[in-house]
């Protein structure tokens, strides 16, 4: 466990945070200068290092030295210098001559000596690429040498040809190895055997990632002009995590990051063995549903056909992803989806069974966050049909059967139909020990209809919003325009998150995601949206992307 924590402290942690500042510097660089950067053509030429058994791979495919040219804070400078900082290496005179277009960091095993009894050691792999074979080599024994006078044991040994230095630290010390392999790369590793094992990899190529039919099927998938790229063997990931999952629809996904005249546009592919089943006919354009929601809404999904959406490759994708990442759909549904949870709740109903199951047109569903309160508003707008009415019969007997009334009321001239709950409230009266009762209506929901469209909100602010401010809806805000237009048509719908408006929410529900904003601090703060969609026809992938839209984009 040593050894794990050690090497994380001084490479890992280090090339992962070098990665999340290079991509937040691509906000500078592009809003200055884009004909300065040229996107890569090609796919990670470390990946025949790494074993095709390999949880995770995640490659810069650029010089970190180009995205530092327009840096606005200085922060690519100022991470590298504290990186190299404990080591007495100098990365402008020792590391900058020699580091050529590209680092690879990969987690290459789940167990270096696969013994159950000391726990999980990952084997962890970093490589660079050098464009000065002898410079590079220098390096390396300029660190080693430095480690050696800071009280480092040095270990040296050749390896079918290969050069392989590493330190025999005592336990509560770094360790390191380190290796030139030919005149491509420079390796590091938390231990000796992950380079040794990196070398067979070259030397066996059945045992390599490019090897991989999984790997093949998913580089196919890369756009062209992707800036970074990542590989994940999802199964494998699962069972990094200790988990077992009750279904593995996707057995790799594959990420590619790209610039956009806009902002970023990062595309993923999920790879299955299987046929996929899309929830709906492709979309050609934006849902009508759309002009209904308010140009305020901090979140805003759009899409046709919820009916089918339970049964669906996508929700298989959901399924898989939520039970990796959390353990349980059940968890990140309560987390992200509170105001949604809260209204299961209130209502006694599953939106999957008592509304989804309804909605075959097109609909869109929205949260309106308020400074105010820490729960939004919420819209939800569905294309009118027979199975809507049925729909709303169905809601009114579940309302009634909750105590609640249905009771008609004129809203800005027009007619809506509220659910309501009287209660009562006590204050004291000015005759001496008396209690005077009032009583009070609180809506638990209101719907309407307009044009071919019925819309549900929570409250009379968000229907009166609705109805009296037409003109301003998402639908014609160019911020969501400019958004849509960098996602492929036809396409499944949109999930836009306005960056802005839903921030304080989105902290509040996920705590963890303000250590992220930490670590990408230049890019969270040049962040003004983000929007997901599904697209492509391949029948055994499920592609998407997600686009960010910066700041003076």
């Amino acid at each position: 466990m040593n050894r794990q924590r050690s090497f994380i402290s001084f490479i890992v942690a280090g090339a992962i945070a070098l990665l999340v500042i290079a991509i937040a510097s691509f906000y500078w660089f592009f809003a200055k200068s884009p004909a300065n950067l040229i996107a890569s053509t090609r796919q990670p030429s470390a990946a025949i290092f790494v074993s095709k058994l390999s949880p995770a791979m995640v490659s810069l495919l650029v010089n970190p030295d180009r995205l530092q040219a327009l840096e606005g804070e200085g922060e690519l400078s100022k991470l590298k210098t504290s990186l190299f900082a404990k080591s007495g290496i100098d990365y402008k005179q020792d590391v900058q001559p020699w580091l050529g277009n590209e680092i690879t960091l990969a987690i290459t095993t789940l167990d270096i000596d696969r013994d159950r009894e000391n726990g999980q050691q990952p084997g962890y792999l970093l490589a660079l690429a050098t464009k000065q074979p002898q410079k590079s080599r220098e390096f390396v024994e300029l660190l080693f040498s430095k480690r050696a006078l800071a009280g480092a044991n040095l270990a040296v040994e050749q390896y079918k040809g290969v050069k392989l230095i590493s330190d025999n630290s005592q336990p509560e010390q770094d360790l390191l190895a380190g290796a030139v392999v030919g005149e491509g790369f420079v390796l590091f590793a938390n231990d000796p055997k992950v380079l040794r094992d990196a070398i067979n990899n070259v030397q066996a190529p059945d045992l390599n990632l490019t090897s991989s039919p999984e790997y093949q099927k998913a580089t196919k998938q890369l756009p062209k002009g992707g800036l970074a790229v990542a590989f994940l063997n999802l199964p494998i990931v699962a069972k990094w995590q200790g988990l077992e999952l009750p279904e593995q629809t996707y057995h790799s996904e594959i990420i590619s990051l790209a610039l956009n005249p806009k902002g970023l546009l990062a595309e993923t592919s999920f790879l299955t063995s299987s046929e996929i089943v899309s929830p709906s006919s492709p979309l050609s354009k934006p849902v009508g549903a759309l002009q209904y929601v308010p140009a305020s809404a901090g979140l805003a999904i759009s899409g046709s056909n919820l009916s089918n959406l339970a049964n669906s490759d996508l929700a298989k994708l959901w399924r898989q992803a939520t039970a990796t990442i959390y353990g349980s759909e059940e968890d990140v549904v309560s987390r992200l989806a509170k105001p949604l949870a809260d209204v299961q709740k209130s209502w006694g109903i599953n939106l999957a069974e008592d509304i989804f199951s309804w909605v075959q047109g097109e609909y869109a569903i929205a949260l309106l966050p308020e400074k105010e309160q820490t729960i939004p508003h919420w819209i939800f707008a569905v294309e009118k049909s027979e199975s809507v009415d049925k729909g709303i019969a169905r809601l009114d007997a579940i309302a009634s059967s909750n105590g609640l009334s249905i009771n008609p009321l004129t809203l800005s001239k027009q007619k809506i139909s509220a659910w309501t709950e009287l209660t009562t409230a006590t204050k004291k009266s000015d005759v001496k020990e008396g209690t005077s009762f009032s009583i009070e209506t609180k809506v638990r929901g209101l719907h309407t209809t307009l044009g071919n469209y019925e819309i549900f909100t929570s409250d009379l602010e968000t229907m009166d919003k609705i109805l009296t401010t037409k003109d301003n809806s998402l639908i014609d805000n160019r911020n969501f325009k400019d958004s849509i237009a960098a996602i492929p048509l036809p396409n499944q719908g949109y999930i836009y998150l306005d960056w802005t408006k839903s921030q304080n929410l989105l902290e509040r529900q996920v705590p963890v995601l303000k250590l992220v904003e930490v670590l990408g601090k230049p890019f969270f703060n040049n962040l003004r949206s983000l929007t997901v969609s599904s697209y492509g026809t391949d029948t055994r992938s499920l592609k998407g992307g997600v686009f960010f839209k910066l700041n003076n984009s």
